[in-house]
């Protein structure tokens, strides 16, 4: 077990480079199965959960490298058919494999995918996608054992712009013979890079960021040098803490497009954004309450900016009102921040949030990547020292969080039990 020791109470100031996506690296990775030779892939963000599917690529029969801020794969030889059960369970968008390795090997074994407990994540939209598409799905003993003579295209539409559907549906439809659509597809920044990525190996995918996509399956992808997006979350993450903290910051290696949603939010608490397309930079000397935000799929609030975002509305004037759409156990953070003295209450998938002038260091314990990040801008801002324990969930998907908001200035220390 892991923590992060905060004394808070020091505006954040200076300059961040922003991480290459979480959510378009792990698919990327998917990707590289169904390359015929060597991937390349910079801006490569050093997280756990990238840790956690380069070993599901070695499982598979793959081989890769990790390189300062790329890792080289090569997964021509990759013939495994099953994820262990084990790396299932500590990274929930294991799931997104399933396509890749069928459109290879036409089997797959998989168990249910583990990871954040924030809500239910059905994957009955993953299993009917790739039944329209000729898999046949079959479970025993906690396996879902999955096979197709031929990955057959289809017409399909979700009932809801799933992300992780979309993407399954995009890998396993790549190599297919004929040409696959997807209504009402999932739009994020992470399923452009997703199709821009098997484009570049030599795919042909249009549509992506739109709600219909259009695969037209070709025999073969070669390999490609590649770089991933920004991560979005996390640059949303680190405004969120120069915000709550009153200080002033710079955010390279950005795509402000893909957080407009997030900037109007910002800039209606009252802080100052510049906005500069690849560069943004944030004022904030004061706080305001807004009247409601709510969460939404691309291009609404993301869910997963959501934690910090009400971490940090726990010290601005007046009251907010938060409403979860997504996901219903987002707000089990709710109760650590109780603790440092902030006022909210939740019903379902609401919180109130009543701002607090002062919040208060006190031991509190992550229970979920974006729940972690809430509690770590909490105590950014509260008065006096925090412990957030069980940071190996921030790892999961915020690279050297503690050396990043060093240079920031802040007061923070990275401390693993033996």
């Amino acid at each position: 077990m892991s923590k992060l020791v905060i004394e808070g109470g020091v505006p954040l100031c200076g300059v961040v480079e922003i991480q290459g996506a979480k959510n378009s690296i792990l698919p990327i990775i998917a990707a590289t199965l169904l390359a015929d030779d060597e991937c390349e892939i910079s801006n490569f963000p050093d997280i756990g959960d990238t840790h956690i599917a380069l070993e599901i690529l070695k499982a598979l029969g793959a081989n890769s490298t990790i390189h300062t801020n790329s890792i080289i794969v090569n997964a021509a030889g990759a013939y495994g058919t099953e994820i262990p059960d084990d790396l299932m369970r500590k990274m929930r968008s294991s799931l997104m494999f399933l396509g890749a390795i069928l459109s290879k090997n036409r089997r797959a074994r998989v168990s249910l995918p583990g990871g954040c407990d924030i809500g239910t994540r059905p994957v009955d939209l993953h299993i009917g996608a790739l039944k329209e598409m000729g898999v046949v799905f079959s479970e025993a003993h906690g396996y879902m054992e999955c096979e197709a003579k031929n990955i057959s295209p289809a017409d399909i539409v979700l009932t809801y712009p799933s992300v992780g559907a979309t993407e399954n549906i995009m890998l396993a439809a790549a190599k297919a013979n004929g040409v696959t659509t997807i209504k009402n597809a999932a739009k994020e920044p992470e399923i452009v890079d997703l199709q821009n990525f098997i484009n570049a190996m030599g795919g042909k995918i249009r549509g992506a960021g739109g709600s219909e996509i259009i695969i037209t399956g070709v025999k073969n992808l070669h390999g490609v040098k590649y770089s991933v997006i920004p991560d979005r979350i996390v640059l949303s993450t680190y405004m969120c803490a120069v915000a709550a903290t009153r200080g002033n910051a710079v955010f390279k290696n950005v795509n402000t497009s893909h957080v407009s949603s997030v900037l109007a939010a910002l800039s209606k608490a009252g802080c100052k954004i510049y906005d500069l397309k690849d560069t943004v930079a944030l004022e904030c000397d004061r706080l305001n309450a807004i009247n409601s935000l709510m969460s939404m799929p691309y291009p609404g609030f993301p869910t997963d900016a959501g934690s910090p975002f009400v971490a940090m509305m726990a010290g601005a004037a007046g009251t907010t009102l938060f409403v979860e759409t997504i996901f219903e156990n987002r707000f089990r953070y709710v109760g650590e921040l109780l603790r440092m003295g902030a006022k909210i209450k939740t019903e379902g998938r609401a919180a109130v949030i009543e701002g607090q002038k002062k919040l208060y260091g006190a031991p509190v314990e992550a229970c979920d990547l974006r729940g972690g990040a809430a509690l770590v801008v909490a105590a950014l801002a509260a008065e006096g020292i925090t412990s957030v324990s069980h940071a190996e969930f921030i790892e999961r998907g915020y690279e050297h969080i503690e050396s990043v908001l060093t240079e920031l200035g802040a007061r923070i220390k990275y401390e693993k039990d033996v």
